[in-house]
C-alpha cells in the first residue's frame, strides 16, 4: 500500500479506502461459511429477546435485521457488523481530529485501526465484539464532541451509545470508569465533572442497560451468573498472562504496537500532533481488569476489541513526525496488517489455500456433513440429532440438508430463548461428536441403549473426524440436560 500519508491523502482518500474495504469484506462475508459461534448467534436471531445465556442481545438483533434484508445466509448475519465497521472507521478518524490530530494523522489512525490484525480479519464476523466496538467508539466520539462543543445533548448521546454498548457486551461497563479517569486527568478536564452533562449520561446508559437486567431477572440471572461469575479468582495461574500479552501483541499488529509504546509518555501532556490521553485513559480500566483476570484464568484474544480503535488513534498520533527507520516502520504497519488479514480471509474462503493445515477448519464441510447425517438418520430411524457442543449443534441445525431437530445434550440453559428449552428425546436419536471428545461410556450414563455407528468425516483435516451413536431409552435426564446444569460431560475414558 505504501501509505506514507502525504498531505494530499485527505478524507477523500479515506472515503475511498473505506468503500474498498467495505466491498472486500462484504464479498468475503458472503463467501465464508459461518463460524460455530456465528451459527450459534444465528439461532439467537431466530428468536429476538432482551438477553441470552452468554451475552446481551445486540448481535442477535443485528442478525435478525440482516437476515431480513438479504436472506438467511452468512451475508445476512454479517451485514450489519460489516457496515458498522465502516462507520467505526470514520468515527476513529473524526475522534482523532476532535483530539487535536491533523487530518493526515486522523486518516492514518483510521487506516491503522483496520490494519490491526484483529480487525483486518475479524471485522466481518457476526460476533458481539463488533456492535460492542461500534457503540463504544460512538460513545467516545460523542463524549469528545461534548467536551469541545459543550451542548449537554452530546453527553446524553454518549450515555445512549454507552447503554447500547452494554446491550452488546458486558465489557462495555468499563466505559464509565474510563471516561471518568479521562476527565480526572487534568484541571481542564476535571472542570467538566462539575457540569451536569457527564452525570446525566450515566442514568441514560443505565436505563438502556436495564432492558437486559430485566431479562436476567426473569431468567434466574443466568447471563450475569455466567459472565460476572468468571471474574472471581479461583486460583493463581500466571501462565495466562504470557498468553494474553502474546496474543495482543500479535493482534494489535507489532508495528503499530511500537508506536503505541511511544504514545504512553503523552499521558503527561497534550502533544503538538494531538492528545492521546482520552484514548489511553479510556482503555486503561478494561485492560487492567483483563490483565488481572489473566492471573487466574484465560483471556480470549478478542476480548479487548472495543479499545483497539482508541489505541490505533494513540499510536497514529505518536507516529506523526517519524523519520528514518521510524518512518519506514510507519509505512510498513498497514501493509503488514492488511496483507495478513487478507491472507486469512482467503484461507477461510478456500479450503485449498492452506490444504492440510488446521487453519479455519470449523467453517468447511458442514453441508456435506449434514447430508451424511441425514442419510444415517434415515437408515437408523433416529428422530433427532444430538451433540455435546453448542457450536456443532448450531452448525448442524443451520444446514437445510438435515430434516430433524438438533439439540445439545448438556448446557440446556443456553436454549432458554427457544419456545421449548427441553427437546423431546424420548425416541431414538443420533448422537454425533468429535471422536476426541466422546465415547460410548459417556452416553451410557444417560441412555439405556447406546450403539456405535462408527465414524463420520466432515473434512480431510484431523479436526473433522466424528463418532456416531444410536441412543434410545433415556434414563437420566435432568432439567439441565443429559448432565447436570453447568457440569461438563463425564470425562472420556
Amino acid at each position: 500500500m505504501g501509505l506514507t500519508l502525504k498531505p494530499t491523502l485527505d478524507r477523500r482518500f479515506l472515503i475511498g479506502f473505506i468503500l474498498v474495504v467495505l466491498a472486500v469484506r462484504l464479498i468475503f462475508a458472503g463467501l465464508i461459511h459461518l463460524t460455530e459461534d456465528e451459527a450459534y448467534y444465528r439461532l439467537w436471531s431466530l428468536y429476538p429477546q432482551a438477553g441470552y445465556y452468554d451475552h446481551p442481545p445486540m448481535i442477535a438483533w443485528w442478525g435478525w435485521i440482516g437476515r431480513h434484508l438479504v436472506g438467511d445466509n452468512a451475508l445476512g448475519m454479517r451485514l450489519l457488523p460489516v457496515l458498522a465497521n465502516a462507520a467505526t472507521t470514520w468515527l476513529v478518524f473524526d475522534s482523532a481530529r476532535l483530539a487535536g490530530a491533523s487530518e493526515r494523522t486522523a486518516v492514518r489512525a483510521a487506516i491503522w485501526y483496520n490494519a490491526t490484525l484483529l480487525v483486518a480479519f475479524g471485522a466481518m464476523l457476526a460476533i458481539p465484539d463488533l456492535p460492542a466496538s461500534f457503540f463504544w467508539v460512538l460513545a467516545v466520539w460523542a463524549a469528545l464532541k461534548a467536551f469541545h462543543n459543550r451542548p449537554i445533548a452530546w453527553w446524553c448521546a454518549a450515555g445512549a451509545a454507552a447503554g447500547l454498548a452494554t446491550l452488546s457486551k458486558y465489557s462495555a461497563l468499563f466505559l464509565a470508569p474510563g471516561i471518568l479517569l479521562w476527565l480526572a486527568l487534568t484541571p481542564e478536564t476535571r472542570r467538566k465533572l462539575l457540569t451536569p452533562g457527564p452525570w446525566l449520561a450515566i442514568p441514560i446508559a443505565a436505563l438502556i442497560f436495564g432492558l437486559n437486567v430485566w431479562w436476567n431477572a426473569h431468567h434466574g440471572w443466568i447471563s450475569f451468573e455466567k459472565q460476572f461469575g468468571r471474574a472471581a479468582p479461583a486460583h493463581f495461574d500466571p501462565k495466562h498472562v504470557i498468553e494474553f500479552l502474546g496474543a495482543e501483541i500479535a493482534l494489535i499488529n507489532p508495528l503499530i504496537l511500537v508506536f503505541l509504546a511511544r504514545a504512553v509518555p503523552g499521558l503527561r501532556r497534550q502533544g503538538p500532533d494531538g492528545d492521546v490521553r482520552p484514548f489511553l485513559a479510556l482503555a486503561a480500566p478494561f485492560l487492567l481488569y483483563l490483565l488481572v483476570h489473566s492471573l487466574h484464568d484465560k483471556v480470549q484474544a478478542h476480548w479487548p476489541a472495543p479499545v483497539f480503535p482508541g489505541l490505533a488513534i494513540a499510536a497514529a498520533i505518536a507516529a506523526e513526525g517519524a523519520t528514518g527507520w521510524w518512518a519506514r516502520l510507519r509505512t510498513a504497519a498497514p501493509v503488514l496488517g492488511v496483507g495478513l488479514g487478507l491472507a486469512a480471509l482467503v484461507g477461510m474462503a478456500s479450503p485449498e489455500f492452506l490444504k492440510g493445515k488446521d487453519f479455519a477448519h470449523n467453517v468447511h464441510g458442514w453441508s456435506a456433513f449434514a447430508a451424511k447425517l441425514e442419510a444415517m438418520r434415515g437408515r437408523t430411524g433416529a428422530r433427532w440429532v444430538g451433540t455435546i457442543s453448542y457450536g456443532e449443534a448450531a452448525q448442524i441445525a443451520g444446514q437445510p440438508e438435515l430434516h430433524a431437530p438438533v439439540l445439545q445434550l448438556d448446557e440446556r440453559d443456553r436454549y432458554v430463548f427457544l419456545p421449548s428449552a427441553q427437546a423431546d428425546i424420548s425416541g431414538p436419536g443420533l448422537v454425533v461428536e468429535l471422536s476426541r471428545r466422546i465415547d460410548a461410556s459417556m452416553l451410557q450414563a444417560c441412555f439405556a441403549d447406546v450403539r456405535s455407528l462408527g465414524e463420520v468425516r466432515r473434512t480431510d483435516e484431523k479436526h473433522g473426524l466424528y463418532s456416531a451413536f444410536l441412543v434410545s431409552h433415556p434414563k437420566k435426564i435432568v432439567d439441565g440436560g443429559c448432565w447436570d446444569t453447568g457440569q461438563a460431560p463425564p470425562p472420556k475414558r
